[in-house]
């Protein structure tokens, strides 16, 4: 168990290992995502480990910060997080994807202490953190719930409607996180060429969020202090819900994933996954191997 308020080198480091956790369990799984889970790894790092008001030891404690894994795929990473934050041992994250692990490819709730809701389809779980965050405003709670959603799930009409609705009634305790790796699962053609693009352009997400009346900013997905500050700052804002748009590179931290919409969900080769070990390996490591 790693201990949370560490330094901004440690979360560094912490998110390094989780990097490492992901890619050894599809390896090991033989299946899953890996470009979207690298992609998140930083911004589900600062949330576990600083901003997040959490008691891994007591999953239900009614006063906790909620976070919903509203992109459900990448939930490998979310695995990897809650293992090194000590909700369950590390060496379960070897059971990832079988068929009788409580780490399954979209997170179960039933199945796994730290999870606030099950998600999968597309959109579902943004929807559902509206209503917990709703439930906690009629109910006079004070905690923040956190989602966190892809930018190719944007195009579900699902969260849209969400949005609507979290401010209308004022949902200033609601923040949305987009992961913005610019990568569905096969990007969208440019029309008339070869060409792949972002499902959207930074300015149009940006519009599209401050027309439904939520607080807009952005990020650097991979700077760790930037993120945190940024999640405090959403956490912060009056009156209406926050959305912080996070860019990042899918496939973050293993040279030949970013950027590569093809590891979305491809499995490595025992070749890849070595050379993708020693990328993520502790710097001092790097060094006395080099």
């Amino acid at each position: 168990m790693i201990e949370a308020e560490a330094s901004t080198s440690q979360l560094e480091a912490v998110a390094r290992r989780v990097r490492r956790e992901i890619v050894m369990a599809i390896a090991h799984a033989k299946g899953g995502h890996l470009g979207g889970p690298l992609s998140a790894t930083d911004i589900l790092t600062a949330l576990y480990f600083h901003v997040l008001n959490l008691r891994p030891e007591d999953p239900d404690w009614p006063d906790r910060d909620r976070f919903v894994l509203s992109k459900g795929h990448s939930s490998i990473a979310l695995y990897a997080v809650l293992a090194l934050r000590g909700y369950f041992p590390v060496g379960e994250l070897a059971t990832f994807d079988a068929i009788d692990s409580r780490l399954q490819g979209h997170p179960d709730m039933t199945a796994l202490p730290g999870l606030d809701m099950s998600t999968g389809s597309l959109g579902l779980g943004f929807s559902a953190a509206v209503g917990i965050a709703l439930g906690a405003k009629l109910s006079h709670r004070r905690f923040t719930t956190f989602v966190m959603v892809g930018d190719g799930e944007c195009n579900e009409g699902i969260v849209w409607e969400g949005a609507h609705i979290a401010r209308r009634y004022s949902l200033d305790n609601l923040v949305v996180i987009v992961d913005k790796n610019d990568l569905q699962q096969f990007c969208w053609h440019d029309p008339g060429s070869a060409s792949r693009r972002a499902p959207y352009a930074d300015a149009e997400l940006r519009d599209q969020w401050a027309a439904f009346g939520w607080a807009v900013s952005d990020v650097n997905g991979h700077d760790m202090a930037a993120v945190i500050e940024a999640l405090e700052a959403a956490r912060a804002v009056e009156g209406r819900p926050a959305v912080v748009i996070a860019h990042t590179i899918k496939g973050k931290g293993v040279s030949f994933m970013e950027g590569n919409f093809r590891w979305h969900s491809r499995v490595p080769t025992d070749e890849e996954l070595t050379t993708a070990l020693a990328e993520l390996a502790e710097p001092a490591l790097q060094t006395a191997e080099a």
